[in-house]
């Protein structure tokens, strides 16, 4: 069925309003489109209005993400809109209003595109009309900024009333093009989608020029000595050592997935004066705040400071900011309110170093960062021309704590297994690696593809899902300063690394008079010394973030089956087997498990296979080539052979949180040797 021409219209034009930062943040806003169609029923017309539905995003809507209403009875809620106390329930009233199948959810703001009468209505999120909204004479402002071709709203929250007060706004100023909604955004309206976009845009460029005209040089204040923004190189060598700290201060509730930002907004708000004052008060657009919390963490130390320092600091600042939450919530909380959801902070500020923030996954922690960017422009605009003034503490926690808020969290789908876990996996650039990593991301966790083939891993990585699912990085695990290296990017990437695989591996296949110190020597720095320094980084950072984590290495049914040929590789796969052991002693105090997966005969997608090992133990055993996989097969119990899936199986097994209380464990994945079960 072909889209009705006023809903293509809506489509265009909020793709292109959605997909400028200037005009509107992530998922946040809606706009409607009004016309007429044919019922279905009667032949005859009937007046709908389309709108963004609950939980969209303007930048990428598509015709699913709208509902679909019947005009004529989304009005006609006026008639038994009980009155401000019980306007919630005029959102259950909306499903009694859809059209057909209805499309999306319909979101909050919907009575505000019903009510106002107009063909098309935007409502936004700009940073220009969120600062002239947060400043504390933003209704002067408004006149000043717009005459009186922009009325002011002041604050309510969204919902039924506050649609009633931008209609009655509009009815009364017929020659306004929009409103300033007072702590929140703008709102515009049009005849035409042309005419509505235009208006839009007006507001948010009028407005820029605005602060940018009228606004003072420096509204955040002087520079702090010592709180400038480190040297780029220096600034994420910071970073990287802090990161897994600061994860631990927003991962004591619940786990949490970061991201880090030194953008140069960031680095020059915190390097001002007026920092403190300003991150204490929080953000003030809902669409902020329920992603950054009511006001962030702010280390308060000059980034020169000692490390160990600036952690027993950040661990100290965390205990108050737990406490203070906690009296935020008791001050406000009524009988009926949700839960508290946690303490932690969402937003982490490190002057001179810049922002961590944090969410249940990648996307979710890198759009909380997003929306403080917003705030500190808000921030900025306000006091350019004014004070920054945000909505009251106790309207903040009606948002936060709302129940309409709590009902949609409730009906998220339930977090995969390995949501909100970090894997770095080594030798994902193919074969049993490449099978490790799709599978854990499958799972849920965020994976760092890392291979000496840089190219074979920014594929893998690719084929993940890109930057919020997965990175490459390309690292000789024989280097210590390439495996520090790659777990630098993985917790600048991620916040952290809370699952290792020990993967990357090559194999030497000769008798024991061919093989050389060399090959002996090659073999075990790759996988022995190589999964030591592996591991040894990973603990680090584990032990760090104060949340536990695994390790697993991939080893080999030759760790323990004495075969021809093969000294070199059984012996470093020995190496590994009871590196397991040690480890899973060692680590077990900090809840950090340690296993090991005993494959064999994995020929399909190998890389050590491909590289020449497969013609070598083709020829031990007298078999073609591409018969070998065939030939492992058969000479199991099973009569199966082995695939690069099945060990990404046996990774999931034991780290997917069946098995909490399993460690030194190794699992064959041989399809049954009995030579090499274990005792």
């Amino acid at each position: 069925m072909a889209t009705h021409p006023e809903a293509a219209a809506l489509l265009a034009r909020s793709q292109r309003l959605g997909s400028d930062p200037r005009n509107t943040n992530y998922a946040g806003g809606n706009a409607s489109a009004k016309g007429s169609d044919t019922d279905p029923v009667t032949g005859g017309d009937v007046e709908l209005m389309w709108v963004k539905g609950s939980g969209g995003d303007l930048g990428t809507l598509t015709e699913a993400g709208l509902a679909v209403l019947r005009l004529d009875r989304m009005r006609a809620l006026v008639d038994v809109y009980p009155g401000v106390e019980r306007e919630d329930e005029m959102v259950a009233a909306f499903d009694y209003c859809l059209h057909g199948k209805g499309g999306a959810a319909p979101s909050i703001d919907t009575a505000m595109h019903g009510l106002v009468e107009a063909a098309h209505v935007d409502h936004l999120h700009p940073d220009s009309g969120i600062a002239l909204a947060c400043a504390a004479d933003g209704e002067k402002l408004t006149a000043e900024c717009f005459g009186d071709t922009v009325a002011w709203v002041p604050w309510r929250r969204p919902g039924f009333q506050l649609g009633l007060d931008i209609a009655a706004i509009k009815a009364a100023n017929p020659q306004a093009i929009g409103v300033v909604l007072g702590g929140h955004g703008i709102t515009a309206w049009g005849g035409t989608a042309e005419e509505c976009e235009r208006n839009s845009l007006h507001i948010i460029r009028t407005a820029e020029a605005f602060l940018a005209e009228k606004g003072k040089a420096e509204p955040f204040g002087a520079v702090i000595e010592g709180y400038e923004a480190l040297p780029e190189d220096a600034r994420r060598e910071r970073a990287a050592a802090l990161a897994p700290y600061v994860r631990a201060v927003a991962s004591q509730d619940k786990a949490q997935v970061g991201h880090f930002d030194d953008a140069e907004v960031v680095l020059e708000f915190l390097a001002r004066a007026e920092h403190p004052r300003l991150a204490a008060l929080g953000t003030s657009c809902p669409d902020h705040f329920l992603r950054t919390k009511v006001r962030p963490l702010v280390l308060d130390l000059p980034p020169t400071a000692p490390l160990d320092e600036a952690v027993a600091r950040l661990k100290e600042l965390h205990a108050e900011y737990r406490e203070e939450y906690a009296a935020y919530y008791q001050r406000h909380a009524l009988p009926d309110s949700p839960a508290m959801r946690g303490a932690d902070p969402a937003i982490v500020l490190v002057p001179g170093v810049g922002m961590f923030s944090f969410g249940k996954d990648k996307q979710t922690a890198r759009v909380a960062g997003e929306f403080y960017v917003n705030a500190i422009n808000v921030m900025r605009g306000a006091e350019a021309v004014s004070t920054y003034s945000p909505i009251e503490e106790s309207e903040k926690f009606r948002i936060e704590y709302w129940a309409l808020e709590e009902a949609k969290l409730q009906r998220m789908p339930k977090p995969k297994p390995l949501a909100t876990r970090v894997a770095l996996v080594t030798g994902a650039g193919s074969g049993i690696g490449k099978a490790i990593a799709h599978r854990l991301v499958a799972e849920g966790a965020c994976v760092v593809v890392a291979d000496l083939n840089a190219e074979n891993a920014a594929a893998v990585a690719a084929e993940l899902g890109g930057p919020d699912k997965a990175v490459a990085v390309s690292v000789d695990v024989t280097s210590e300063e390439q495996i520090a290296d790659a777990f630098k990017a993985a917790v600048l990437a991620f916040g952290g690394v809370d699952l290792v695989v020990n993967n990357a591996g090559i194999s030497v296949s000769k008798p024991l008079l061919e093989t050389s110190a060399k090959d002996w020597d090659l073999q075990h720095d790759i996988m022995a010394r190589g999964s030591f320094l592996v591991s040894r980084e990973a603990a680090r950072v584990m032990i760090a973030q104060e949340v536990g984590g695994d390790i697993v290495y991939i080893a080999s049914k030759n760790a323990v089956f004495a075969g021809p040929n093969n000294i070199a590789y059984s012996a470093t796969k020995a190496d590994q087997a009871h590196q397991v052991r040690l480890l899973a002693a060692e680590l077990g105090e900090h809840g950090i498990r340690v296993n090991g997966i005993n494959p064999d005969g994995v020929v399909r997608g190998s890389g050590i296979f491909a590289g020449g090992w497969g013609a070598k133990r083709a020829a031990v055993y007298g078999v073609e080539e591409e018969k070998l996989g065939e030939f492992y097969a058969q000479r199991t119990i099973l009569k199966r052979e082995v695939l690069p899936e099945h060990v990404a199986n046996a990774v999931f097994a034991l780290t997917g949180g069946d098995l909490t209380h399993t460690t030194g464990l190794h699992i064959p994945v041989d399809a049954g040797v009995a030579a090499a079960f274990l005792r």
